[in-house]
C-alpha cells in the first residue's frame, strides 16, 4: 500500500547537489490501471498501481534493461524525466522531491509517503510547500503522461 501526500514546490531548497538523487525515465503501458515502466539510475521496474489519489495498491517487479528498453517502445504519451532528490524530513520521513525535465519543467513537486492514513491525514508540511495536490488526479505522473501541465 502506498500512502502519500504530495506538493507543488515554488522555490527550491538551497544546496540540492548535497542531497541523494536519482535519475528517473517512465513511462507508461495503460493508465486505467496504471502499467508503469521506470528507469532509475541502472535499476528497471514495471509497477502496477490501483486507482486512488492519497492510498493506492503498489506492486513493484523488476525489469532487466532489455525488457525496459522493448516496452518503453509501446508506451503511450509524453515519456517522463526527472531528477528526484531524496531530503530528510524527520526520524521517520524523506521528502522525495522531483525536478522534471521538458516538457513539464519547470514543475518541481514533493512527496512524503506514510505508513497509515491517520498519519497522512495529520501531517503539517514544512513552510517551504506550496499547495497540496495530493487529491488533484492531475497531478500524477500518469495523468501527465497525457499530457497534464506540459510547459512546451
Amino acid at each position: 500500500m502506498e500512502i502519500e501526500r504530495k506538493y507543488l514546490i515554488h522555490n527550491l531548497p538551497d544546496n540540492l547537489e548535497n542531497y541523494p538523487q536519482k535519475k528517473i525515465e517512465q513511462g507508461y503501458l495503460c493508465t486505467s490501471p496504471v502499467v508503469r515502466i521506470r528507469r532509475q539510475n541502472e535499476e528497471y521496474f514495471l509497477t502496477y498501481k490501483s486507482e486512488g489519489l492519497m492510498s493506492r495498491e503498489e506492486y513493484n517487479l523488476p525489469l532487466t534493461k532489455e525488457a525496459y528498453e522493448h516496452l518503453k517502445l509501446k508506451t503511450d504519451g509524453y515519456l517522463i524525466s526527472k531528477t528526484r532528490y531524496l531530503l530528510p524530513l524527520d526520524e521517520a520521513h524523506t521528502i522525495e522531491l522531483d525536478v522534471f525535465n521538458a516538457p513539464f519543467a519547470p514543475l518541481y513537486m514533493a512527496e512524503v509517503e506514510f505508513s497509515t492514513m491517520e498519519e497522512a491525514e495529520n501531517f503539517t508540511p514544512p513552510e517551504w510547500f506550496g499547495e497540496d495536490v495530493t487529491f488533484d488526479g492531475s497531478y500524477h505522473n500518469s495523468a501527465m503522461s497525457k499530457g497534464a501541465h506540459t510547459k512546451c
